[in-house]
């Protein structure tokens, strides 16, 4: 099911929001309203199941006996006790979470998903339970084998009720209507601290992805196999191809052993650095699997890999066309440096095979095309455009692990898709991702005829770490002054990177892509707080160190005759390689292919540094050089001041919803939430959940090292946290999430946000589906569906009328009420006017 929200259609139409499937058509949902499940018939349906098991396996007359019956009834009973405490706690919240939904006719928050997700668990016991009951006396029946699912289950039912417990602390510690615990202390360190100890490895077993879609878990069990097997072969010092090889033949143990998976699973989630999550997702983008994945996908006759080079140039600002600001190319952290591009296109068009444009294409060492004289047929430019920015937590992937569905939005939309390729952490920290993208976005709209674009309509899509660069570059776009996109398709954002807890971020326990001990080091790692050093591991054999040591010599032989070539025919072109840290052409090498060594300070390690810190002062000053065709040419320095911004604090975003609550609300709230336990003042470790009841505790501690910086509070880093005067000027905004995703709360969260301040906003949440959706596209007939649903939010910027003049234009930006001290005026800092000989004024 996929609940739609349209503001500005409801506005017109003064009728209910429309609620439509993904294929279309209209759902039965949007007469009924919500549905809520039947706690009471689910929880009696439990109860008789499992009485009746335990009844039969205890021993009775015609019962069978043993270790395996023992176990079967030992969790028969565990599972009733749990699911006695469950069924108060989920009554009352089925009363009240409607309250913290964006609006009456999308039922989604970080509340419902916890219930749901308790509600799939008692299903699949119940229907586990009950496949016992029918087969329990047959020859081929499997005691021992159904003892370990009820255990699993057991086990799973038994953290979920923890996670009810710190939301219903969440809901007593919130102000109304807000999901978000405001401070990085207090209750979002409790949960940090639980989430460290408590046990996860029954959520990757047998349990894995039983909350979404039967059609993707087996996937999910793959990625899981695929991954364990991954980082079982990881530490042994080969190459990416290598460890891709070695996991294979390695991997049958961990398919036919669940529980082994599961805790070799929490085992590398908790303890892996950033470094290994990067090889790991940088495997799709391998040769062998980019060529299975291009076979499978759409056609397209252009896709073409484009290296910018770092050149400064002028765009007219929207405000006043007569004057023009100067666009920068990127210099944070690592210098100036070429932007990385790829241009999708169904049809061949006009632009899009000029001289200019080949001249930037960068080869990616696959087959050589030859002319053989016949021009190829050029479509006419199109009136649309999209510039794509790519999910990967900031740390990796790049346009060609997103080229499937990106293929097939250029075909259904029959507009060309131009996918940047930004710099990733932790070599290139915040805001190189930024500045990246926001000089793709200039160079777009500078250069449209390029693209077989006619410069009309663009829209800017990305997917979580790609969508909250769609929302900064748009915001930057404001502070520039120029032109804006047309709108914005953000799925599962992700805008608010700080450490604050929320209902939707406890399923980061459970959640097979996107654990929270991952999530923390991928953010840390785009903060710049990324100091983890890998850790030395065993020796290899000496057959494995001549392997890896010959796929060195072979890259690094490539490399350097890569280079003195493009050296001899351009030597002003910069080495992109050198800047953006992915994948290689021919293998994917492990971090630790190398020994460690001290290595003594370099000139580059000081010029980096010099250039970090650069970054972080603030720069932005402004020249006003006349032009012959008297007009004004507003100069900027290279670094725009984002990270000189003094950092949001929850006293400067207006998080409160409803001014005036109604009595009753607050009364239905506080009968379900549960004031903190009292805490002994001389308790270092002090005790969260109620007495007679502790969840399950891991064997080893997850690293749960989140850093409090105030980076992670700047706005355009997490944009949740801008306030109002920064919102306001942005283009419509279509939000596509996840039910289930840990990520909900900032999409209804920001949704909420932009509704406060009048900005056009439209909110549509898929059930059943994982975060990261759109790179499963291939997968199943759900995940197909899905991004169509991105691809029609797209399409609605395209053909959505254009708005009058006057409202086309920039709002007027408002003086930020806030500074580094606190007080007001420090606004000028990023925002200044600026005058030119004829009396006009531009925002920049």
């Amino acid at each position: 099911m996929i609940h739609i929200s349209n503001m500005a259609s409801r506005k017109k139409s003064g009728s209910g929001a429309l609620e439509k499937g993904a294929n279309g058509k209209r759902s039965s949902k949007l007469k009924e309203g919500p549905i809520v499940m039947d706690t009471k018939a689910v929880f009696t349906a439990l109860y008789e199941v499992c009485e009746e098991n335990a009844v039969f396996f205890s021993g009775g007359p015609k019962g069978p006996t043993g270790e395996a019956a023992q176990r079967l009834v030992d969790a028969m009973l565990t599972i009733q006790a749990h699911a006695r405490s469950l069924e108060p706690v989920i009554s009352g919240f089925a009363a009240i979470y409607h309250h913290f939904d964006f609006d009456p006719h999308i039922p989604a928050n970080g509340y419902r998903s916890l219930v749901k997700v308790v509600r799939c668990c008692l299903l699949h016991i119940i229907h586990k339970g009950r496949y016992i009951a029918s087969n329990r006396r047959s020859i081929f029946f499997r005691a021992a084998h159904n003892a370990g699912e009820m255990e699993a289950y057991c086990s799973a039912l038994c953290q979920l009720r923890a996670l009810l417990y710190l939301a219903q602390r969440l809901l007593h510690d919130n102000s109304h209507g807000n999901l978000f615990f405001q401070e990085e202390t207090g209750l979002s360190q409790s949960f940090l601290r639980e989430y460290a100890s408590m046990h996860k490895g029954c959520f990757y077993g047998r349990c894995v992805g039983f909350q979404f879609t039967p059609s993707i878990r087996p996937c999910l069990q793959s990625i899981a196999i695929g991954l364990v097997s991954f980082g079982e072969n990881y530490k042994k010092h080969q190459s990416g191809i290598g460890v891709a090889a070695s996991s294979f033949f390695t991997s049958g143990k961990f398919a036919i052993d669940p529980e082994l998976r599961g805790q070799e699973y929490e085992r590398i989630t908790q303890n892996l650095d950033v470094h290994f999550w990067k090889t790991f997702w940088n495997v799709t983008e391998t040769e062998v699997l980019a060529g299975l994945a291009s076979m499978t996908s759409a056609q397209v006759k252009v896709n073409r890999a484009l290296s910018v080079p770092p050149v400064s140039f002028d765009l007219p600002l929207a405000a006043d066309p007569t004057h023009t600001v100067m666009i920068s190319p990127p210099v944070a952290h690592i210098g100036p440096g070429p932007v990385q591009m790829r241009l999708i296109s169904n049809e061949l068009r006009e632009g899009q095979d000029s001289e200019m444009l080949l001249a930037m294409a960068r080869s990616e060492g696959g087959p050589i095309s030859l002319s053989l004289g016949l021009k190829p047929k050029r479509s006419p430019p199109s009136p649309w455009l999209v510039v794509h920015y790519h999910g990967g937590g900031f740390v990796a992937q790049t346009s060609k692990s997103h080229e499937p569905y990106l293929k097939s939005w250029s075909q259904d939309l029959n507009a060309p898709v131009l996918s940047v390729d930004y710099s990733l952490a932790p070599e290139a920290p915040f805001p190189r991702a930024l500045e990246e993208c926001f000089y793709a976005y200039c160079w777009a709209i500078k250069n449209h005829n390029l693209l077989g674009w006619t410069g009309e309509r663009v829209c800017l899509a990305g997917d979580s770490a790609g969508g909250n660069l769609c929302v900064t570059v748009s915001m930057r776009a404001v502070a520039h002054g120029v032109r804006l996109p047309d709108g914005i398709m953000a799925a599962y954002p992700a805008t608010l990177l700080t450490a604050y807890a929320s209902p939707s971020r406890l399923l980061s326990l459970m959640d097979p892509l996107l654990p929270l001990s991952v999530l923390s080091r991928c953010l840390s790692a785009y903060a710049g707080m990324d100091s983890q050093v890998e850790k030395q591991v065993e020796k290899v054999s000496t057959l494995g160190m001549v392997r890896r040591d010959t796929a060195l010599l072979l890259r690094d032989f490539k490399q350097g005759a890569s280079n003195w070539i493009h050296s001899l025919l351009d030597p002003n072109r910069a080495s992109a390689e050198t800047v953006r840290n992915s994948v290689s052409d021919g293998t994917l090498t492990s971090t630790h292919t190398d020994p460690l060594t001290p290595v003594a300070s370099s000139d580059f390690s000081v010029r980096r540094e010099s250039l970090k810190s650069q970054t972080c002062q603030n720069l932005t000053t402004h020249t006003i050089s006349p032009s012959s065709t008297n007009s004004t040419t507003v100069h900027q320095n290279p670094v725009l001041n984002t990270t000189s911004l003094p950092e949001s604090k929850p006293e400067d975003v207006n998080f409160f919803h409803c001014k005036e609550v109604d009595p009753s609300v607050s009364s239905s709230i506080s009968a379900v939430a549960v004031p903190p336990p009292e805490r002994k003042a001389d308790c270092d470790n002090p005790r969260e959940f109620p007495e007679g009841f502790e969840p399950l505790r891991s064997e080893q501690l997850a690293e749960m090292k989140v850093d409090s910086s105030p980076i992670f509070r700047n706005p355009y880093m997490s944009p949740l946290l801008a306030p109002d005067n920064m919102l306001k000027g942005l283009p419509p905004v279509h939000i596509v999430a996840c039910a289930l995703d840990p990520m909900l709360d900032d999409s209804v969260m920001f949704a909420k946000r932009l509704r406060n301040v009048e900005q056009p906003v439209t909110l549509c949440v898929v059930d059943d589906l994982p975060h990261g959706f759109l790179s499963l596209s291939q997968l199943s007939k759900e995940t197909r569906e899905a991004s169509n649903v991105c691809m029609e939010r797209i399409r609605e910027v395209f053909i959505t009328k254009d708005p009058p003049p006057e409202l086309r234009k920039h709002r007027r930006l408002e003086r930020t009420s806030y500074g580094a001290s606190g007080t007001k005026g420090a606004s000028n800092k990023l925002f200044q006017r600026t005058t030119s000989k004829d009396g006009g004024e531009a925002v920049v």
